[in-house]
């Protein structure tokens, strides 16, 4: 017999079979691809699929479990009825939408979002796209699925089929604990950061990962920011002038720059440090004795005295990083896994030369679809929070800088060279927790977030020094630089450049130059050019990122912030509010051309984002 107090659990079960078999069709539908992963593979596209699968199912279970609730204190409400009729209509209609997402992913090669809704003034073109669709099988597959749904849920998962025995008051009190409950499975669990389409990212071929998101929940997070993502809204002229202007910036430069390597397939260690602020940097004329290692790593190489984060966020400024790709406004590529796995990544360009490729950080890499955008890098290596000990756990993000720089240098004295690595680190991010004492009094932000970059700082000192004694240090590049700058100290508006001025230094032993300081303006998203170059590895994908050190007749950096843009040549600076198309500043040599060239940009970068 079966207890209609226990009815909530068993409904949401019946939406975790839904998902789990729409899974298996999706793989036989697309059984050439399948047989390309290993039955191993095969098992983690549901076993990582599992946590979006039980999120949607939990948004399907809302309303069912909402009118159970109700139906107590309103005894002539028919839930039974309504649940069944509901279940129903979800039933076709995800059946629906699981046919046009077989076929559409043949011509497009990613799961069902809102792409679609794009084509809604012109069908003809979304229609072309399943001209020679198999439309009999694909209704045999609807009919077929939606039938055994139906059937399954009128006869075992039913609301009728479930007894009452309990009290009413005790009844009520749990069927209201299970509607709360739901909050729980919808955000992916306890941890801080909800659930996002990184969690069923889990390898390097896009099939896999593509297998193991829930095509419901990803239509639904899809939908929920196409206004972000549909319409260009920096419409400042035409596009055509717009795309002028910006290849006027971009022009071609005589390959002059000299070498700085000692050289020519060095390892290569890349380190961005987490809010960085060139305002506690000593070596750009910062505070003096925040970050007295990073100084001296400056001293000891080459000094970027001009560079500027593309934007003010973590995930936007490792794309800028790793795929030289301008940052966006309200949004980011990186929280698209379809966009950005169209981007280029450092990672493939070095796998491709026959580098090994690791990243470390000390925290959740699902956080803002960061694990996926890595996962399409190819990196051999992904180490985060979880390859850690709790107890070496600050209060919130993860692990403390020293026990990632830890692991970083044991396992690059066993790492196969030449390699390319990646470390990300996270200690001077709010809630600015260390495990060593204050420096600097106080007990404010500004003097919290002081304390947490020298430690940061103190624990790049240790890592360099132990790095310097061991056999790899000779054949490696360092390159050190910020995700994104800060407010503090001085806490600077939102929008001016102050906030986005960071570190980045070229240093390590395969660094032949001591000492230089080189002022060519730049953004965040040249360093992949400067690099590359520098080892001799081809660029051309990284079309938005310049070399540093080659003579360039437009110096420039742009920036972007929530909502407008700064842009930065030798003549000053001019930020434009978007909204309000005002100026926020505008430095006394700006020009009205330059001010044009500042609104190309940002409307060229973001039409590229939009055309991804």
């Amino acid at each position: 017999m079966k207890r209609r107090i226990f009815y909530q659990p068993f409904y949401f079960l019946f939406w975790i079979i839904y998902f789990l078999v729409t899974r298996a069709i999706f793989l036989l539908y697309h059984l050439p691809r399948t047989h390309t992963l290993s039955s191993k593979e095969v098992g983690q596209v549901f076993l990582n699929g599992l946590p979006l699968d039980i999120s949607f199912a939990a948004y399907c279970s809302l309303i069912p479990f909402l009118a159970i609730t109700i139906s107590v204190a309103i005894p002539k409400l028919r839930a039974g009825k309504f649940i069944r009729y509901y279940t129903f209509s979800i039933i076709l209609l995800l059946t629906l939408l699981l046919a046009a997402d077989l076929e559409l992913y043949n011509f497009w090669g990613f799961r069902l979002d809102s792409s679609p809704l794009q084509y809604l003034n012109t069908p003809a073109e979304l229609m072309a796209s399943t001209a020679i669709a198999p439309w009999f099988l694909l209704a045999v597959i609807t009919i077929t699925t939606s039938a055994f749904f139906l059937f399954l849920f009128r006869f075992v998962f039913d609301y009728r089929t479930f007894v009452h025995i309990y009290p009413r008051l005790l009844f009520s009190a749990i069927a209201f604990l299970y509607l709360i409950l739901l909050v729980i499975p919808i955000r992916g669990g306890l941890q801080q950061i909800p659930i996002n389409q990184s969690i069923a990212y889990f390898s390097d071929k896009p099939f896999a990962n593509h297998a193991s998101l829930n095509m419901p929940w990803n239509l639904m997070h899809s939908l929920l920011k196409y206004n972000k993502e549909k319409k260009n809204p920096y419409q400042f002229m035409e596009l055509q002038q717009a795309e002028s202007l910006v290849a006027h910036l971009y022009a071609a430069t005589p390959d002059s720059a000299e070498n700085i390597l000692r050289e020519k397939k060095p390892n290569v260690l890349f380190i961005i440090l987490e809010s960085f602020t060139g305002k506690f940097v000593g070596s750009l004329g910062g505070e003096q004795g925040v970050t007295p290692n990073l100084d001296k790593l400056a001293a000891d190489g080459i000094n970027f005295t001009q560079m500027y984060a593309s934007g003010d966020r973590s995930e936007k400024g490792l794309v800028s990083l790793l795929s030289g790709y301008p940052v966006q406004t309200t949004t980011s590529i990186i929280k698209n896994p379809r966009k950005s796995e169209q981007l280029p990544e450092l990672s493939v360009v070095f796998e491709q030369h026959g580098y090994s490729t690791s990243f470390y950080h000390g925290g959740e890499l699902e956080f803002a679809n960061i694990k996926s955008y890595l996962l399409n890098g190819g990196y051999d290596r992904l180490i985060s929070k979880f390859d850690f000990s709790s107890k070496t756990y600050n209060s919130k993000w993860g692990t403390h800088d020293h026990v990632l720089f830890n692991k970083v240098l044991q396992d690059l004295n066993t790492e196969k060279q030449p390699f390319f690595s990646t470390v990300f680190t996270l200690s001077s991010h709010e809630p600015y927790d260390i495990p060593i004492p204050a420096k600097f009094p106080g007990n404010d932000f500004a003097a919290m977030f002081r304390n947490s970059v020298y430690y940061t700082d103190w624990a790049l000192g240790q890592f360099i020094e132990a790095a310097q004694q061991q056999p790899w240090w000779e054949h490696t590049l360092v390159v050190l630089v910020a995700d994104h700058g800060h407010p503090l100290p001085n806490e600077d508006p939102n929008h001016v450049p102050s906030k986005f001025r960071i570190p980045f230094i070229l240093t390590g032993g395969a660094v032949k130059e001591k000492g230089r300081q080189v002022a060519t303006l730049g953004t965040q998203t040249d360093i992949a050019a400067t690099l590359l170059h520098q080892l001799g590895m081809p660029y051309d994908e990284f079309k938005w990122s310049r070399n540093l050190l080659a003579p360039s007749a437009h110096p420039f950096a742009f920036y972007v912030f929530n909502d407008g843009f700064g842009y930065i040549t030798n003549q000053g600076a001019v930020v434009l509010d978007n909204i309000g198309r005002n100026v926020l500043l505008r430095d006394e040599g700006v020009t009205d051309e330059q001010l044009e060239q500042g609104k190309a940009y940002m409307q060229y970068s973001f039409e590229d984002f939009i055309l991804k």
